[in-house]
């Protein structure tokens, strides 16, 4: 199988991360998505939303989105990890906090990041109120995402999931691609993502 990625990206580092703590490795297919390799006929024939992560199995089988293949390899690689969840309960909070990190946070700071800094502008209509608005919205989840992190050792409860995962890469994205001061500004983030960093898996 391959994995197709470009290895700088959020949504390739969360896949990347995810088979760190797995212990698993696959073949790897450099794209630059910048110079518009995931624009090319041949590569969205094979994917469905035309962006990377992409994992194609040795059938010819595709899979995108990012959290799609993390649940491939969780489902197919022996592990104790618990990555999602380990039964009903602790599934549904990693479930409904991963959505809340993503859409709150993470989609919203890609959205401020398109926006504002125009990245895309030559395949995307960049809109600058828009980019503000994004950079607002993540600003404001912030607080709550604190707010967690002092009632729990992780995101979604007492143990490490990919919901970690998800809030570390956010974290970082705003601090870096928005300029955003979080571990300046709020402990309990800066507390968490000093334990998250000492992960082998994030080195």
């Amino acid at each position: 199988m391959k994995l197709y990625e470009t290895a700088m990206t959020p949504s390739c580092r969360r896949v990347s991360i995810f088979l760190k703590e797995l212990g698993v490795d696959v073949e790897r297919v450099a794209l630059n998505v910048r110079e518009g390799d995931n624009l090319t006929d041949t590569f969205k024939h094979k994917s469905v939303n035309g962006k990377v992560p992409m994992l194609e199995l040795d059938d010819g089988t595709t899979l995108c989105e990012s959290v799609a293949i993390c649940r491939y390899f969780d489902e197919t690689i022996a592990n104790d990890k618990n990555l999602f969840g380990h039964d009903a309960l602790s599934k549904a909070q990693v479930e409904m906090w991963h959505r809340v990190v993503e859409f709150q946070g993470l989609y919203a700071g890609f959205q401020a990041f398109r926006n504002l800094s125009g990245i895309y502008q030559d395949r995307e209509t960049c809109v600058a109120a828009w980019g503000e608005e994004s950079k607002s919205r993540v600003a404001e989840f912030l607080p709550q995402l604190d707010a967690r992190l002092a009632q729990s050792d992780y995101v979604a409860g007492s143990a490490f999931t990919i919901v970690d995962i998800t809030a570390f890469i956010f974290v970082g994205f705003a601090q870096k691609a928005l300029e955003i001061d979080v571990t300046g500004q709020f402990a309990n983030i800066a507390r968490w993502q000093q334990v998250i960093a000492q992960r082998p898996s994030f080195q």
